[in-house]
């Protein structure tokens, strides 16, 4: 048997589980079973039955598996739901600049949604005498009398020297807390943004290790000896046991699954990536093969923990309608689910008899939605999964395919209180729905300056065929759906890859600064289960903010092919520049190419001022030999050299395509291509340190070996 790599989604509702062959990355079966938030083992029960149940369906043993992950929403809804244990914080400090760590320590009560809230407990130890563990042990006791669970541990500069929150996090173990340093959580400067990032994670940390060892001792017992991993909320995994010190960094763990299946499944280079599924749709960004950050924000407060930037509407496949006058006037945020009614476009049409429209309240506050009721007295729910099925926008090899009798039968009703035939009915239904997107798009394309001859919009999850086809048909988006798009976020869990952020807070970086937070990056990956031959790091430098910053990734530990298919013709992959070009494939030339890498470009004039000036640019597209896009920039300039002559070539790259005015000089975003690889020193601003990374990174490169830099003008 091939090695298999299984991938699990915790839903709400379902629990899905997909097995892939390691080497062919094809999908062999996809299974879905019912999350038992009920069982005595909490959702690890679904989880080992959804992973018994896949395994079982292919024929293959547990001895097959070499790499198994889920993603997971207990953290989120831990938050959500103020499942959080109290938390006491022991700030530290001694001498005149240890004096604020008193305030800064000190953590009000943090709010959440719904009125919940995470409770604080504060003491100070002045350390000018050094770590007493007595004074420490009497803290603790207090702590106990109060009813605290977890310990946040938040030294002065400990991120710089991190021995005292250390020790004071193994008196706390010892003492039977759960206790976290704050350095371990963030190493940036902030003593207080630090803190409170702290703070929320210790507040889940009883509740995520309970069912982190749950899940690990349930998943054991069907003798998988492959790791554990878990989804971050930034696409990458980590080991279970990581997981238990920062929880917090699951939190999005959902919906990250998902753009981690867009970039590894689908390959999506630029793109908005739109996931759909019953209740709400998540909306994220990609650009140049990456997602887009943002801080994370809790009660109102900004964290230091770095999330993808995911926007979430209350619109999917199956919301439900409201109207008022005659006029629909919303549709969601309720869906059929939280209504407990079946969506009216899956019923038989044979039971859709003589149905009338009916007023429901989902929940005791909501106002009123739409619903109808037949002649035996069953309710359904109208959904735009109804009407994208009415209308033809979903084929039968879509997910939310139903019956478009059925669909018909049920809008009748809809359409007589409107007073428009049954089509109308279904469009205006799809006009309210995506509407509601349309906005977000607009908003994220103007937010990150995005090149819309670039863009794509990628539809995800079960309900994304309510939504996309018909965004596609009333808007200029170039929109598609994924492949197997109802389990993308689990073929993104199966896929996902291990990854850490490491940040430090730098006035001016050295060549020493940038190799240090590298190689620390890139140890964190490997001892979280990466094969460190497949780690890949990527250093930057916020000049704004001191803010330096270094992402590694890599494959797992039995899992160091790469992940793209095998290689296609040279015609197939003109034709995929082209296509992510949106140019004919005549208009495209191959000038350039390394081992792994083919770089296409194609010439675009634009005109101004009625024709009396025009500006050519050099569009480039750069494709693999697996025919995969791996990066597109549209306007940028292309230069050969070799590893003897790298340094001097990049030299004469930033000299010749920098832009200067008065005394500031902005420097073109570089990549450059050896093998199959892209070296990305786009987030660099400081000509020194652009070249000191080039020269960290590539130094080991053979002189005769050819490169090709692409230089995308500032």
């Amino acid at each position: 048997m091939k090695p298999i790599r299984v991938g699990i989604d915790v839903g709400g509702t379902f629990t899905d589980a997909v097995a892939i062959d390691s080497d062919e990355l094809e999908i062999l079966e996809q299974v879905k079973v019912p999350t038992t938030h009920e069982a005595d083992e909490g959702v690890a029960a679904g989880i080992v039955k959804a992973a018994s149940e896949t395994l079982e369906s292919i024929d293959a043993t547990a001895e097959d598996v070499v790499f198994l992950a889920h993603g997971t929403t207990q953290a989120t809804n831990a938050l959500l739901e103020g499942d959080v244990s109290k938390v006491g914080v022991i700030g530290m400090g001694k001498g005149i600049k240890g004096r604020r760590g008193r305030t800064e320590t000190n953590i009000e009560n943090i709010q959440l949604d719904d009125n919940q809230v995470i409770e604080c407990e504060h003491a100070f130890v002045d350390l000018a005498d050094g770590l007493q563990p007595e004074e420490i042990e009497q803290i603790l006791d207090q702590f106990a009398d109060d009813g605290v669970e977890s310990i946040v541990a938040s030294q002065v500069f400990g991120v710089d020297d991190p021995t005292g929150e250390e020790e004071v996090c193994e008196i706390a173990s010892d003492a039977g807390f759960a206790a976290i340093g704050a350095n371990a959580v963030s190493k940036r400067y902030g003593l207080k943004v630090r803190t409170r990032t702290a703070v929320v994670n210790a507040s889940i940390l009883p509740r995520m290790i309970e069912t982190s060892l749950s899940t690990e001792e349930s998943i054991g017992g069907l003798g998988i000896d492959a790791p554990l991993m878990i989804m971050r909320s930034d696409g990458g995994v980590m080991e279970i046991s990581e997981m238990r010190s920062r929880p917090i960094q699951t939190i999005l763990s959902g919906p990250a699954a998902g753009v981690a299946g867009a970039l590894m499944y689908e390959n999506v280079t630029d793109g908005i990536f739109i996931e759909v599924g019953g209740t709400s749709s998540d909306i994220s960004i990609i650009e140049k093969g990456e997602p887009k950050w943002k801080p994370a924000e809790i009660g109102n407060h900004t964290t230091f923990l770095e999330t993808l930037d995911i926007r979430t509407e209350g619109i999917a496949g199956g919301s439900m309608i409201r109207l008022e006058d005659g006029e629909v006037v919303d549709v969601g945020p309720r869906s059929a689910h939280i209504a407990d009614l079946e969506y009216a476009v899956f019923a038989d049409p044979a039971d859709i008899v003589d149905p009338t429209l009916v007023r429901v309240r989902p929940m005791d506050s909501d106002p009123e939605y739409v619903a109808i009721e037949t002649a035996d007295g069953s309710r359904y729910a109208l959904t735009p999964s109804g009407a994208a099925n009415l209308l033809g926008f979903v084929t039968d090899d879509m997910y939310a395919a139903g019956n478009p009798q059925a669909a018909r039968r049920a809008f009748e009703p809809l359409a007589r209180e409107l007073d428009v035939d049954v089509e109308t009915a279904a469009r205006r239904v799809l006009d309210a729905s995506v509407q509601k997107l349309i906005p977000v798009i607009e908003e994220l394309v103007e937010e990150y300056k995005l090149n819309p001859n670039l863009l794509e919009l990628v539809g995800g999850g079960g309900g994304s065929a309510a939504l996309l086809p018909y965004l596609a048909d009333v808007s200029d988006y170039d929109t598609r759906l994924a492949d197997n798009h109802e389990i993308i976020s689990t073929i993104g869990v199966g896929l996902a890859m291990v990854r850490d952020v490491v940040e430090r807070n730098v006035m001016d970086p050295t060549e020493e600064d940038l190799k240090r937070i590298r190689r620390e990056a890139m140890d964190s990956v490997v001892t979280m289960g990466a094969n460190q031959k497949t780690v890949e790091t990527k250093v930057e430098f916020d000049k704004s903010k001191n803010l330096l910053r270094a992402e590694a990734e890599g494959s797992t530990e039995l899992q160091t092919r790469d992940l793209s298919q095998e290689t296609v013709s040279e015609e197939d992959r003109l034709i995929e520049a082209a296509t992510s070009l949106d140019v004919d494939e005549g208009d495209v030339e191959k000038e350039y190419e390394t081992s792994g890498l083919d770089i296409y470009e194609t010439s675009e004039t634009t005109e101004r001022l009625f024709g009396l000036l025009s500006k050519t640019s050099t569009r480039v597209s750069i494709v693999n030999k697996a025919g995969v896009t791996k990066l597109k920039l549209d306007d940028a300039a292309i230069y050969e050299t070799n590893g003897e002559s790298l340094l001097y070539t990049v030299d004469r790259v930033l000299d010749s395509e920098s832009t200067y005015s008065n005394s500031a000089t902005k420097l073109p975003n570089v990549y450059i291509c050896h093998g199959s690889q892209i070296l990305d020193v786009s987030g660099v601003s400081d000509r020194e340190q652009v070249t000191s990374l080039v020269e960290i990174e590539l130094s080991d490169v053979p002189a005769d070996e050819k490169l090709v830099i692409v230089a995308e003008k500032p």
